[in-house]
């Protein structure tokens, strides 16, 4: 963890690496100049000198490209450093981007001088330009000097409020550095990571949470409120950003969930009932075991989130959500990781150890997870060693009855390899599996004695010490083997292997009493040429012979203690005189020289062949630690399951605060009302009291919080992707809730409510499906209203056209368990364009935005009606390659019909032959990553020349992908695509120009794009320029004090990012076009498709 710690926290961003690359780009025209020039150190320092502080900016810049080459490869700069850090106040932005890229690699070597800028640096602070006010974040850093920490201290606290998500990345960065300068700013420091912590850039993630794990990996607490928003934002955080991430989760489930593995436990303890046990107490019992265990939903939200990147292309994602897994996943759904991981076995040999390591520990403890991937895990003869040797391990891992037979005969191959050291743990293997599984004992005995006769004295050896092994397991039956090991023992040297025979010699000397002492004899002739293990091993034999033949080996005994007796090592001299006393008894010699021949020929237990990944466990897999086998430096414990869960109540994000707030802003007033249930009684009277659609919000964050407590995962996550799993039929049911209820509210509504949702949504769609989609979408949702109505409030029996009067403003506040069944009246029919704000309501993603802010001063920015509706259709399906089947679609701009992040099309299907075509719908669907659709409702019959319109969703996530799928009819099946314009992705919202200006202060530098465009006359006055712009994009009109200036405002209908559109007239015929937006690649897309608009005559 340290080690990745490190790596991390020194990579500030991605815009200093791609300057140095253009650098070294540029600089590469000029190679053989650059080449003299670098050819002697004192004409080429003082060439770059003279033009440093040349007056062209031409020249200084021409100097930094050259001396970040340099440093690009790899040759010393530093002593340049004066004259570089003399043009950091350079006004020229490319010159400082590129005296900042030098400062940093030099400011740690060069404090000193760095000291004298420290002025300069804090003045780039407040620089325009993000980039700046970023690397002058980090060159503050690298000056480690102990009397600028309160000026470092300063700018981080300065730089993590900044609005520029690059420049909070790299000031979490620079908190890592502080801290390592002076521990004692401890405190401070962490107040800012946990205000770091609430932000909700994807930029920002990874890196606060690398600072959190340097400065304070113990401070879980600040990790509650953000443990579902990181969730979430996991998938699209960087790669490295992830794997910090991941890794701190881990440790973080580990403490605040329970144990998934113990539902196993359980049922094996309550599996047997006691004799005198009544049946109450065993009905008890039963419950028990069947509630044994219900995961939290914020457990299974993690594992969700996290699975997706088990596809990732960065190894260390894959490895450490399969670490993830591992430790917290329940056991049946962990071997999801393993075909993710045998996947990256393909890569380097470097990720490919790692890997093996991790999968050697995983399969001793699950083999089912790698056996169907067996083949995998076969030596290539291009592996290294280090890659064989653990191949070979996975495989011993995995041997069973069922693939031993298999395993054996890719093992024979092996023992034939060039790579002796791979030989030799070969023999091993087959010594594990010998132990392992006892249907192959024998086979495997009978193999390696064969191997005795082999040509390479390091596989004899090996063998030897492995049979040797095998042997103490069953010594009766294999007199044979040993008498034939004692005939090897002149010619093996290796000094193992001669003492593992002499072992066996010595230890079975009583089933070979004819070979033993002759073995003493030959070995007593070279003693003093032989290795100590050797030797320990023959005084060892001639003990064992002195106390079972004494007749024969007595003097021969003797003559090897004496031997011993003088010899260099003082282990052998030691093991001598120890013998001596313990079989030769003499005055001196105690009580122990009574049991000598029990000491010497005791019953010795068997050896354990085990795994050198036995013991590996105990660290967390991926870590340095686990890879080392030994406790690293800034290596984390994981901490065991709690025996009960934490209060879970600690991760809920409290949205109220956020909406009383707003509701402040609105000048509304909440009123709290009691908890009752679906069928209120009170429901007649509650309906007459009046309520705003804000106070809807609340109450419904509020019964997101009771939703919570019941602990359905779907409700009590929080995240987006709960909303996306919701069913379509209650989507297409609440008709337009999203524009008037918060999200948060939708996803809270109890199970129960759900099902009635949809039973409403049911009986819509079957009434008449035909009728339903040729009428208009206002009808439609009229009649879904009604219904809902009279079974929301049976007693009240009022009409339809009672309902409908009633406006946004006197609809009641619901209940805490009501259904938001809004109907879609409220809002302005599709056929008449209005201009007019509609009150003022929160809008879904916003509430979800408010989730974790505390909002000082915020803008009042509503969603509300299209004002121009296109007619232009676009082909879907030609006659002709349709079979007489065509389609046309048109984008009606009908906002939350089929759920908040979809786009409404309405596609116009005509049978142009004389034959009847049924059962037209969509087939197979082939839609890019996180692209959905909403199907329309299947045509059972479509009359010769008769025309029907459907309508249809497809959450384009915010691109102008295609989505491509099939249009089906009983007998055919046609590939068929829909492209939106980038106009259609948007949904239009209302705002004062004081917030729109507001808003635009915000988005400013990068995600700002303008263009100058010639307006012909008459097209420049307000209404013509209004009506084109909003026929292009779904843009609201946002009203202008100037009249010159027109202004347009939306939000993407997928992630709700603001569009601001700025049309201003100048002299001259021509106007200026600005779009500030987040999403910047559809601010240039839509920048490109309004210029011919306004410009055309």
């Amino acid at each position: 963890m340290s080690g990745n710690g490190l790596s991390y926290s020194e990579q500030g961003g991605e815009a200093a690496p791609e300057l140095a690359q253009e650098a070294v780009t540029t600089a590469t025209p000029s190679a053989p100049a650059v080449f003299g020039l670098f050819s002697s150190d004192t004409k080429k320092n003082e060439d770059l000198k003279q033009m440093l502080e040349s007056s062209k900016d031409s020249a200084k810049l021409d100097a930094m490209k050259r001396i970040v080459g340099m440093i690009a490869k790899g040759k010393n700069a530093s002593e340049l450093f004066p004259a570089v850090v003399k043009n950091v106040a350079s006004k020229n932005i490319e010159i400082k981007k590129l005296v900042y890229v030098y400062l940093m690699r030099y400011a740690e070597e060069q404090q000193d001088l760095a000291l004298l800028s420290i002025s300069t640096f804090q003045r780039a602070l407040k620089d325009p330009n993000q980039l700046i006010r970023a690397s002058a974040l980090r060159v503050l850093s690298s000056i480690r000097v102990p009397i600028i920490v309160p000026i470092m201290m300063l700018a981080i606290k300065e730089a993590s409020s900044d609005l520029s998500p690059y420049v909070r990345k790299n000031a979490a960065h620079a908190i890592q550095k502080l801290y390592s300068l002076d521990p004692e700013q401890k405190e401070m420091l962490i107040e800012v990571i946990e205000k770091l912590l609430k932000d909700r850039s994807t930029l920002v993630a990874g890196s606060v949470v690398m600072a959190f794990e340097e400065v304070c990996p113990d401070r879980i607490d600040l990790i509650h409120k953000n443990y579902r928003k990181l969730c979430n934002l996991l998938v699209d955080v960087e790669e490295w950003g992830q794997v910090v991430i991941i890794h701190m989760l881990t440790r973080y489930a580990r403490t605040q969930f329970v144990s998934p593995w113990k539902d196993d436990e359980v049922v094996e303890e309550y599996s047997e009932n006691n004799f005198y046990e009544s049946d109450e107490e065993q009905k008890e019992k039963d419950k028990k075991v069947k509630t044994a265990y219900s995961m939290d939903p914020d457990h299974r939200l993690l594992l969700r989130n996290t699975k997706p990147l088990l596809q990732s292309r960065n190894a260390a994602v894959v490895m450490a959500v399969a670490q993830l897994y591992w430790h917290l996943a329940p056991k049946s759904e962990a071997g999801i990781v393993s075909k993710s991981l045998v996947r990256l076995l393909r890569s380097n040999r470097e990720v490919q150890y790692i890997v093996l390591q991790n999968i050697a520990t995983m399969s001793i403890q699950r083999k089912g997870m790698f056996e169907p991937y067996l083949k995998s895990f076969y030596v290539r003869s291009t592996d290294p060693t280090m890659i064989k040797t653990l191949k070979l391990e996975v495989l011993t891992n995995l041997a069973n009855e069922a693939n031993i037979s298999t395993l054996l005969r890719e093992f024979q191959t092996y023992v034939k390899s060039q790579d002796k050291q791979f030989a030799a743990a070969t023999i091993q293997a087959i010594g594990r599996c010998a132990t392992n599984i006892t249907e192959v004992s024998d086979t495997c005995l009978n193999g390696l004695v064969c191997l005795l006769s082999n040509r390479d004295e390091i596989v004899v050896a090996e063998s030897v010490v492995v049979i040797k092994k095998l042997l103490q397991t069953q010594p009766a039956h294999h007199g044979e083997i040993i008498k034939h090991m004692a005939k090897l023992l002149d010619n093996i040297t290796v000094p193992v292997a001669r003492a593992s025979i002499l072992w066996l010699i010595g230890e079975y000397c009583e089933r070979v009493p004819k070979i033993a002492p002759d073995v003493l004899r030959k070995t007593a002739k070279s003693f003093t040429n032989e290795d100590d293990l050797v030797k320990l091993q023959i005084l060892n034999l001639g003990a064992k012979l002195y106390l079972t033949n004494s007749k024969q080996t007595k003097l021969l005994t003797q003559y090897v203690l004496n031997l011993g007796k003088y010899d260099q090592s003082y282990d052998i001299r030691d093991r001598t005189r120890f013998i001596r006393q313990l079989i030769v008894p003499n005055e001196k010699s105690g009580a122990l020289s009574k049991y000598a021949k029990k000491i010497f020929l005791a019953q010795k237990p068997a050896p354990l062949l085990e795994s050198p990944f036995k013991d590996r466990d105990h660290f967390q897999l991926g870590t340095l630690s686990h890879t080392l086998n030994s406790r690293a430096t800034g290596y984390l414990e994981l901490s065991d399951w709690p025996e009960v869960a934490p209060d879970p109540s600690v991760r809920s994000v409290d949205i109220a605060e956020s909406a009383k707030e707003w509701t402040g802003i609105l000048g509304k007033t909440k009123k709290e009302k009691p908890t009752e249930k679906f069928y209120s009684e009170s429901e007649e009277e509650e309906d007459e009291s009046a309520s705003t659609s804000a106070s809807e919000s609340e109450s419904g964050s509020e019964s997101e919080d009771e939703g919570k407590e019941e602990g359905s995962s779907d409700e009590s996550s929080g995240s987006s992707s709960s909303s996306k799993e919701s069913s379509d039929s209650e989507s297409d049911s609440k008709g337009s809730t999203a524009k008037k209820a918060s999200r948060a509210a939708a996803e809270s509504d109890s199970e129960d409510i759900k099902k009635k949702a949809k039973g409403i949504s049911k009986k819509r769609s079957t009434s008449s499906s035909s009728d339903t989609e040729s009428t208009s979408s206002e009808e439609s949702s009229s009649d879904s209203k009604s219904e809902s109505d009279f079974k929301s409030d049976p007693k009240s029996g009022r009409s339809r056209s009672t309902t409908s009067k009633k406006t946004v403003q006197d609809r009641k506040a619901p209940n805490k368990q009501d259904v938001f069944l809004l109907d879609l009246d409220d809002f302005c029919p599709v056929t008449t364009p209005v201009a007019v704000p509609t009150a003022a309501v929160l809008s879904p993603s916003l509430t979800a935005d408010l989730e974790g802010l505390s909002l000082s001063s915020s803008s009042v920015i509503d969603v509300t009606t299209q004002v121009s509706v296109p007619t232009k259709t676009h082909e879907l399906l030609h006659r002709m390659s349709g079979k007489g089947l065509a389609a046309h679609y048109h984008f009606s701009r009908q906002a939350g019909i089929f759920g908040d992040r979809m786009v409404s099309v309405q596609v116009t299907v005509t049978n142009t032959t004389d034959q009847k075509i049924e059962n037209v719908h969509i087939g197979e669907k082939k839609l890019p990553p996180g692209m959905r659709m909403h199907e329309f409702n299947p045509i059972e019959c479509l009359e010769p020349g008769g025309s029907i319109t459907v309508s249809m969703g497809i959450d384009f996530c915010d691109s102008t992908q295609m989505a491509s799928f099939q249009l089906c009819t009983k007998d055919d099946h046609f590939n068929v695509n829909i492209q939106p314009p980038v106009g259609e992705l948007l949904l239009p919202v209302t705002m004062s120009e004081k917030d729109f200006k507001k808003e635009q202060g915000m988005l400013t530098g990068m995600n700002e794009t303008s263009a100058t465009i010639a307006v012909a006359p008459q097209n420049s006055t307000r209404l013509v320029i209004i009506e084109r712009v909003v026929k292009a994009a779904n843009l609201g009109v946002v009203p202008s004090g100037q009249d010159n200036i027109h202004r347009f405002a939306a939000k993407t209908v997928h992630s709700g990012s603001l569009m601001l559109v700025t049309v201003e007239l100048k002299e001259s015929s021509t106007a200026q076009l600005i779009i500030n937006t987040e999403k910047t690649v559809i601010g240039s897309v839509l920048l490109r498709e309004l210029k011919p608009v306004l410009s055309q005559g």
